[in-house]
């Protein structure tokens, strides 16, 4: 049992252009934490999800990602050193980061490092990602930046991509930061 409060539904966001019977109804997998909520070291992880060839095939037309190591069979086979088809490195990413993605209100996007493409993903691999949350300091007036590793596995556990989040999340009380912000 983690001694960590869960971070999905520590509250929900109350809508006032909805009816009121609706609203007070907790919104799936949106958060309103703020950074003094954040709990260093709480990790979670996500529900697996099996990559599908129409998927993967969607992803590389919508970001025209025509590389033969993803789009061509024949290709893959034949000449490829994996012996079949990738999926694409920023498909991984991008569902690997979505499995534990949460809506909180309070935090924006900063931007990523350290990401790493560790192992290859082919058609038909099952992914899962484990969340941690790794630090966080004041940084602006009204908000402090966090950070957060995620890694996503395939199988039974074989790490396949590694990455750290930067997010800035608004302070509950701005007023406890004042002179310990960089900026």
């Amino acid at each position: 049992m983690s001694a960590f409060s869960p971070t999905v539904g520590v509250a929900s966001t109350h809508p006032a252009d909805m009816p009121e019977a609706h609203a007070e109804i907790p919104v799936w997998n949106s958060e309103n934490w703020f950074y003094e909520d954040w709990q260093v070291g709480h990790q979670i992880r996500s529900l697996r999800r099996t990559i599908a060839e129409g998927e993967s095939h969607m992803f590389n037309a919508l970001v025209l990602d025509i590389h033969p190591y993803v789009q061509d069979q024949m290709f893959a086979e034949k000449q490829g050193i994996f012996g079949k088809r990738l999926v694409a490195g920023a498909f991984v990413f991008s569902a690997g980061l979505g499995l534990v993605a949460t809506n909180c209100i309070n935090a924006f996007s900063y931007g990523y490092d350290r990401l790493r493409f560790i192992k290859p993903v082919f058609i038909g691999d099952t992914i899962y990602s484990i969340r941690t949350n790794l630090d966080k300091k004041p940084r602006y007036r009204d908000m402090g930046l966090i950070r957060a590793s995620y890694e996503v596995f395939k199988g039974e556990g074989e790490l396949v991509l590694y990455c750290e989040h930067l997010q800035t999340v608004k302070y509950k009380n701005p007023a406890d930061f004042v002179g310990k912000t960089e900026k």
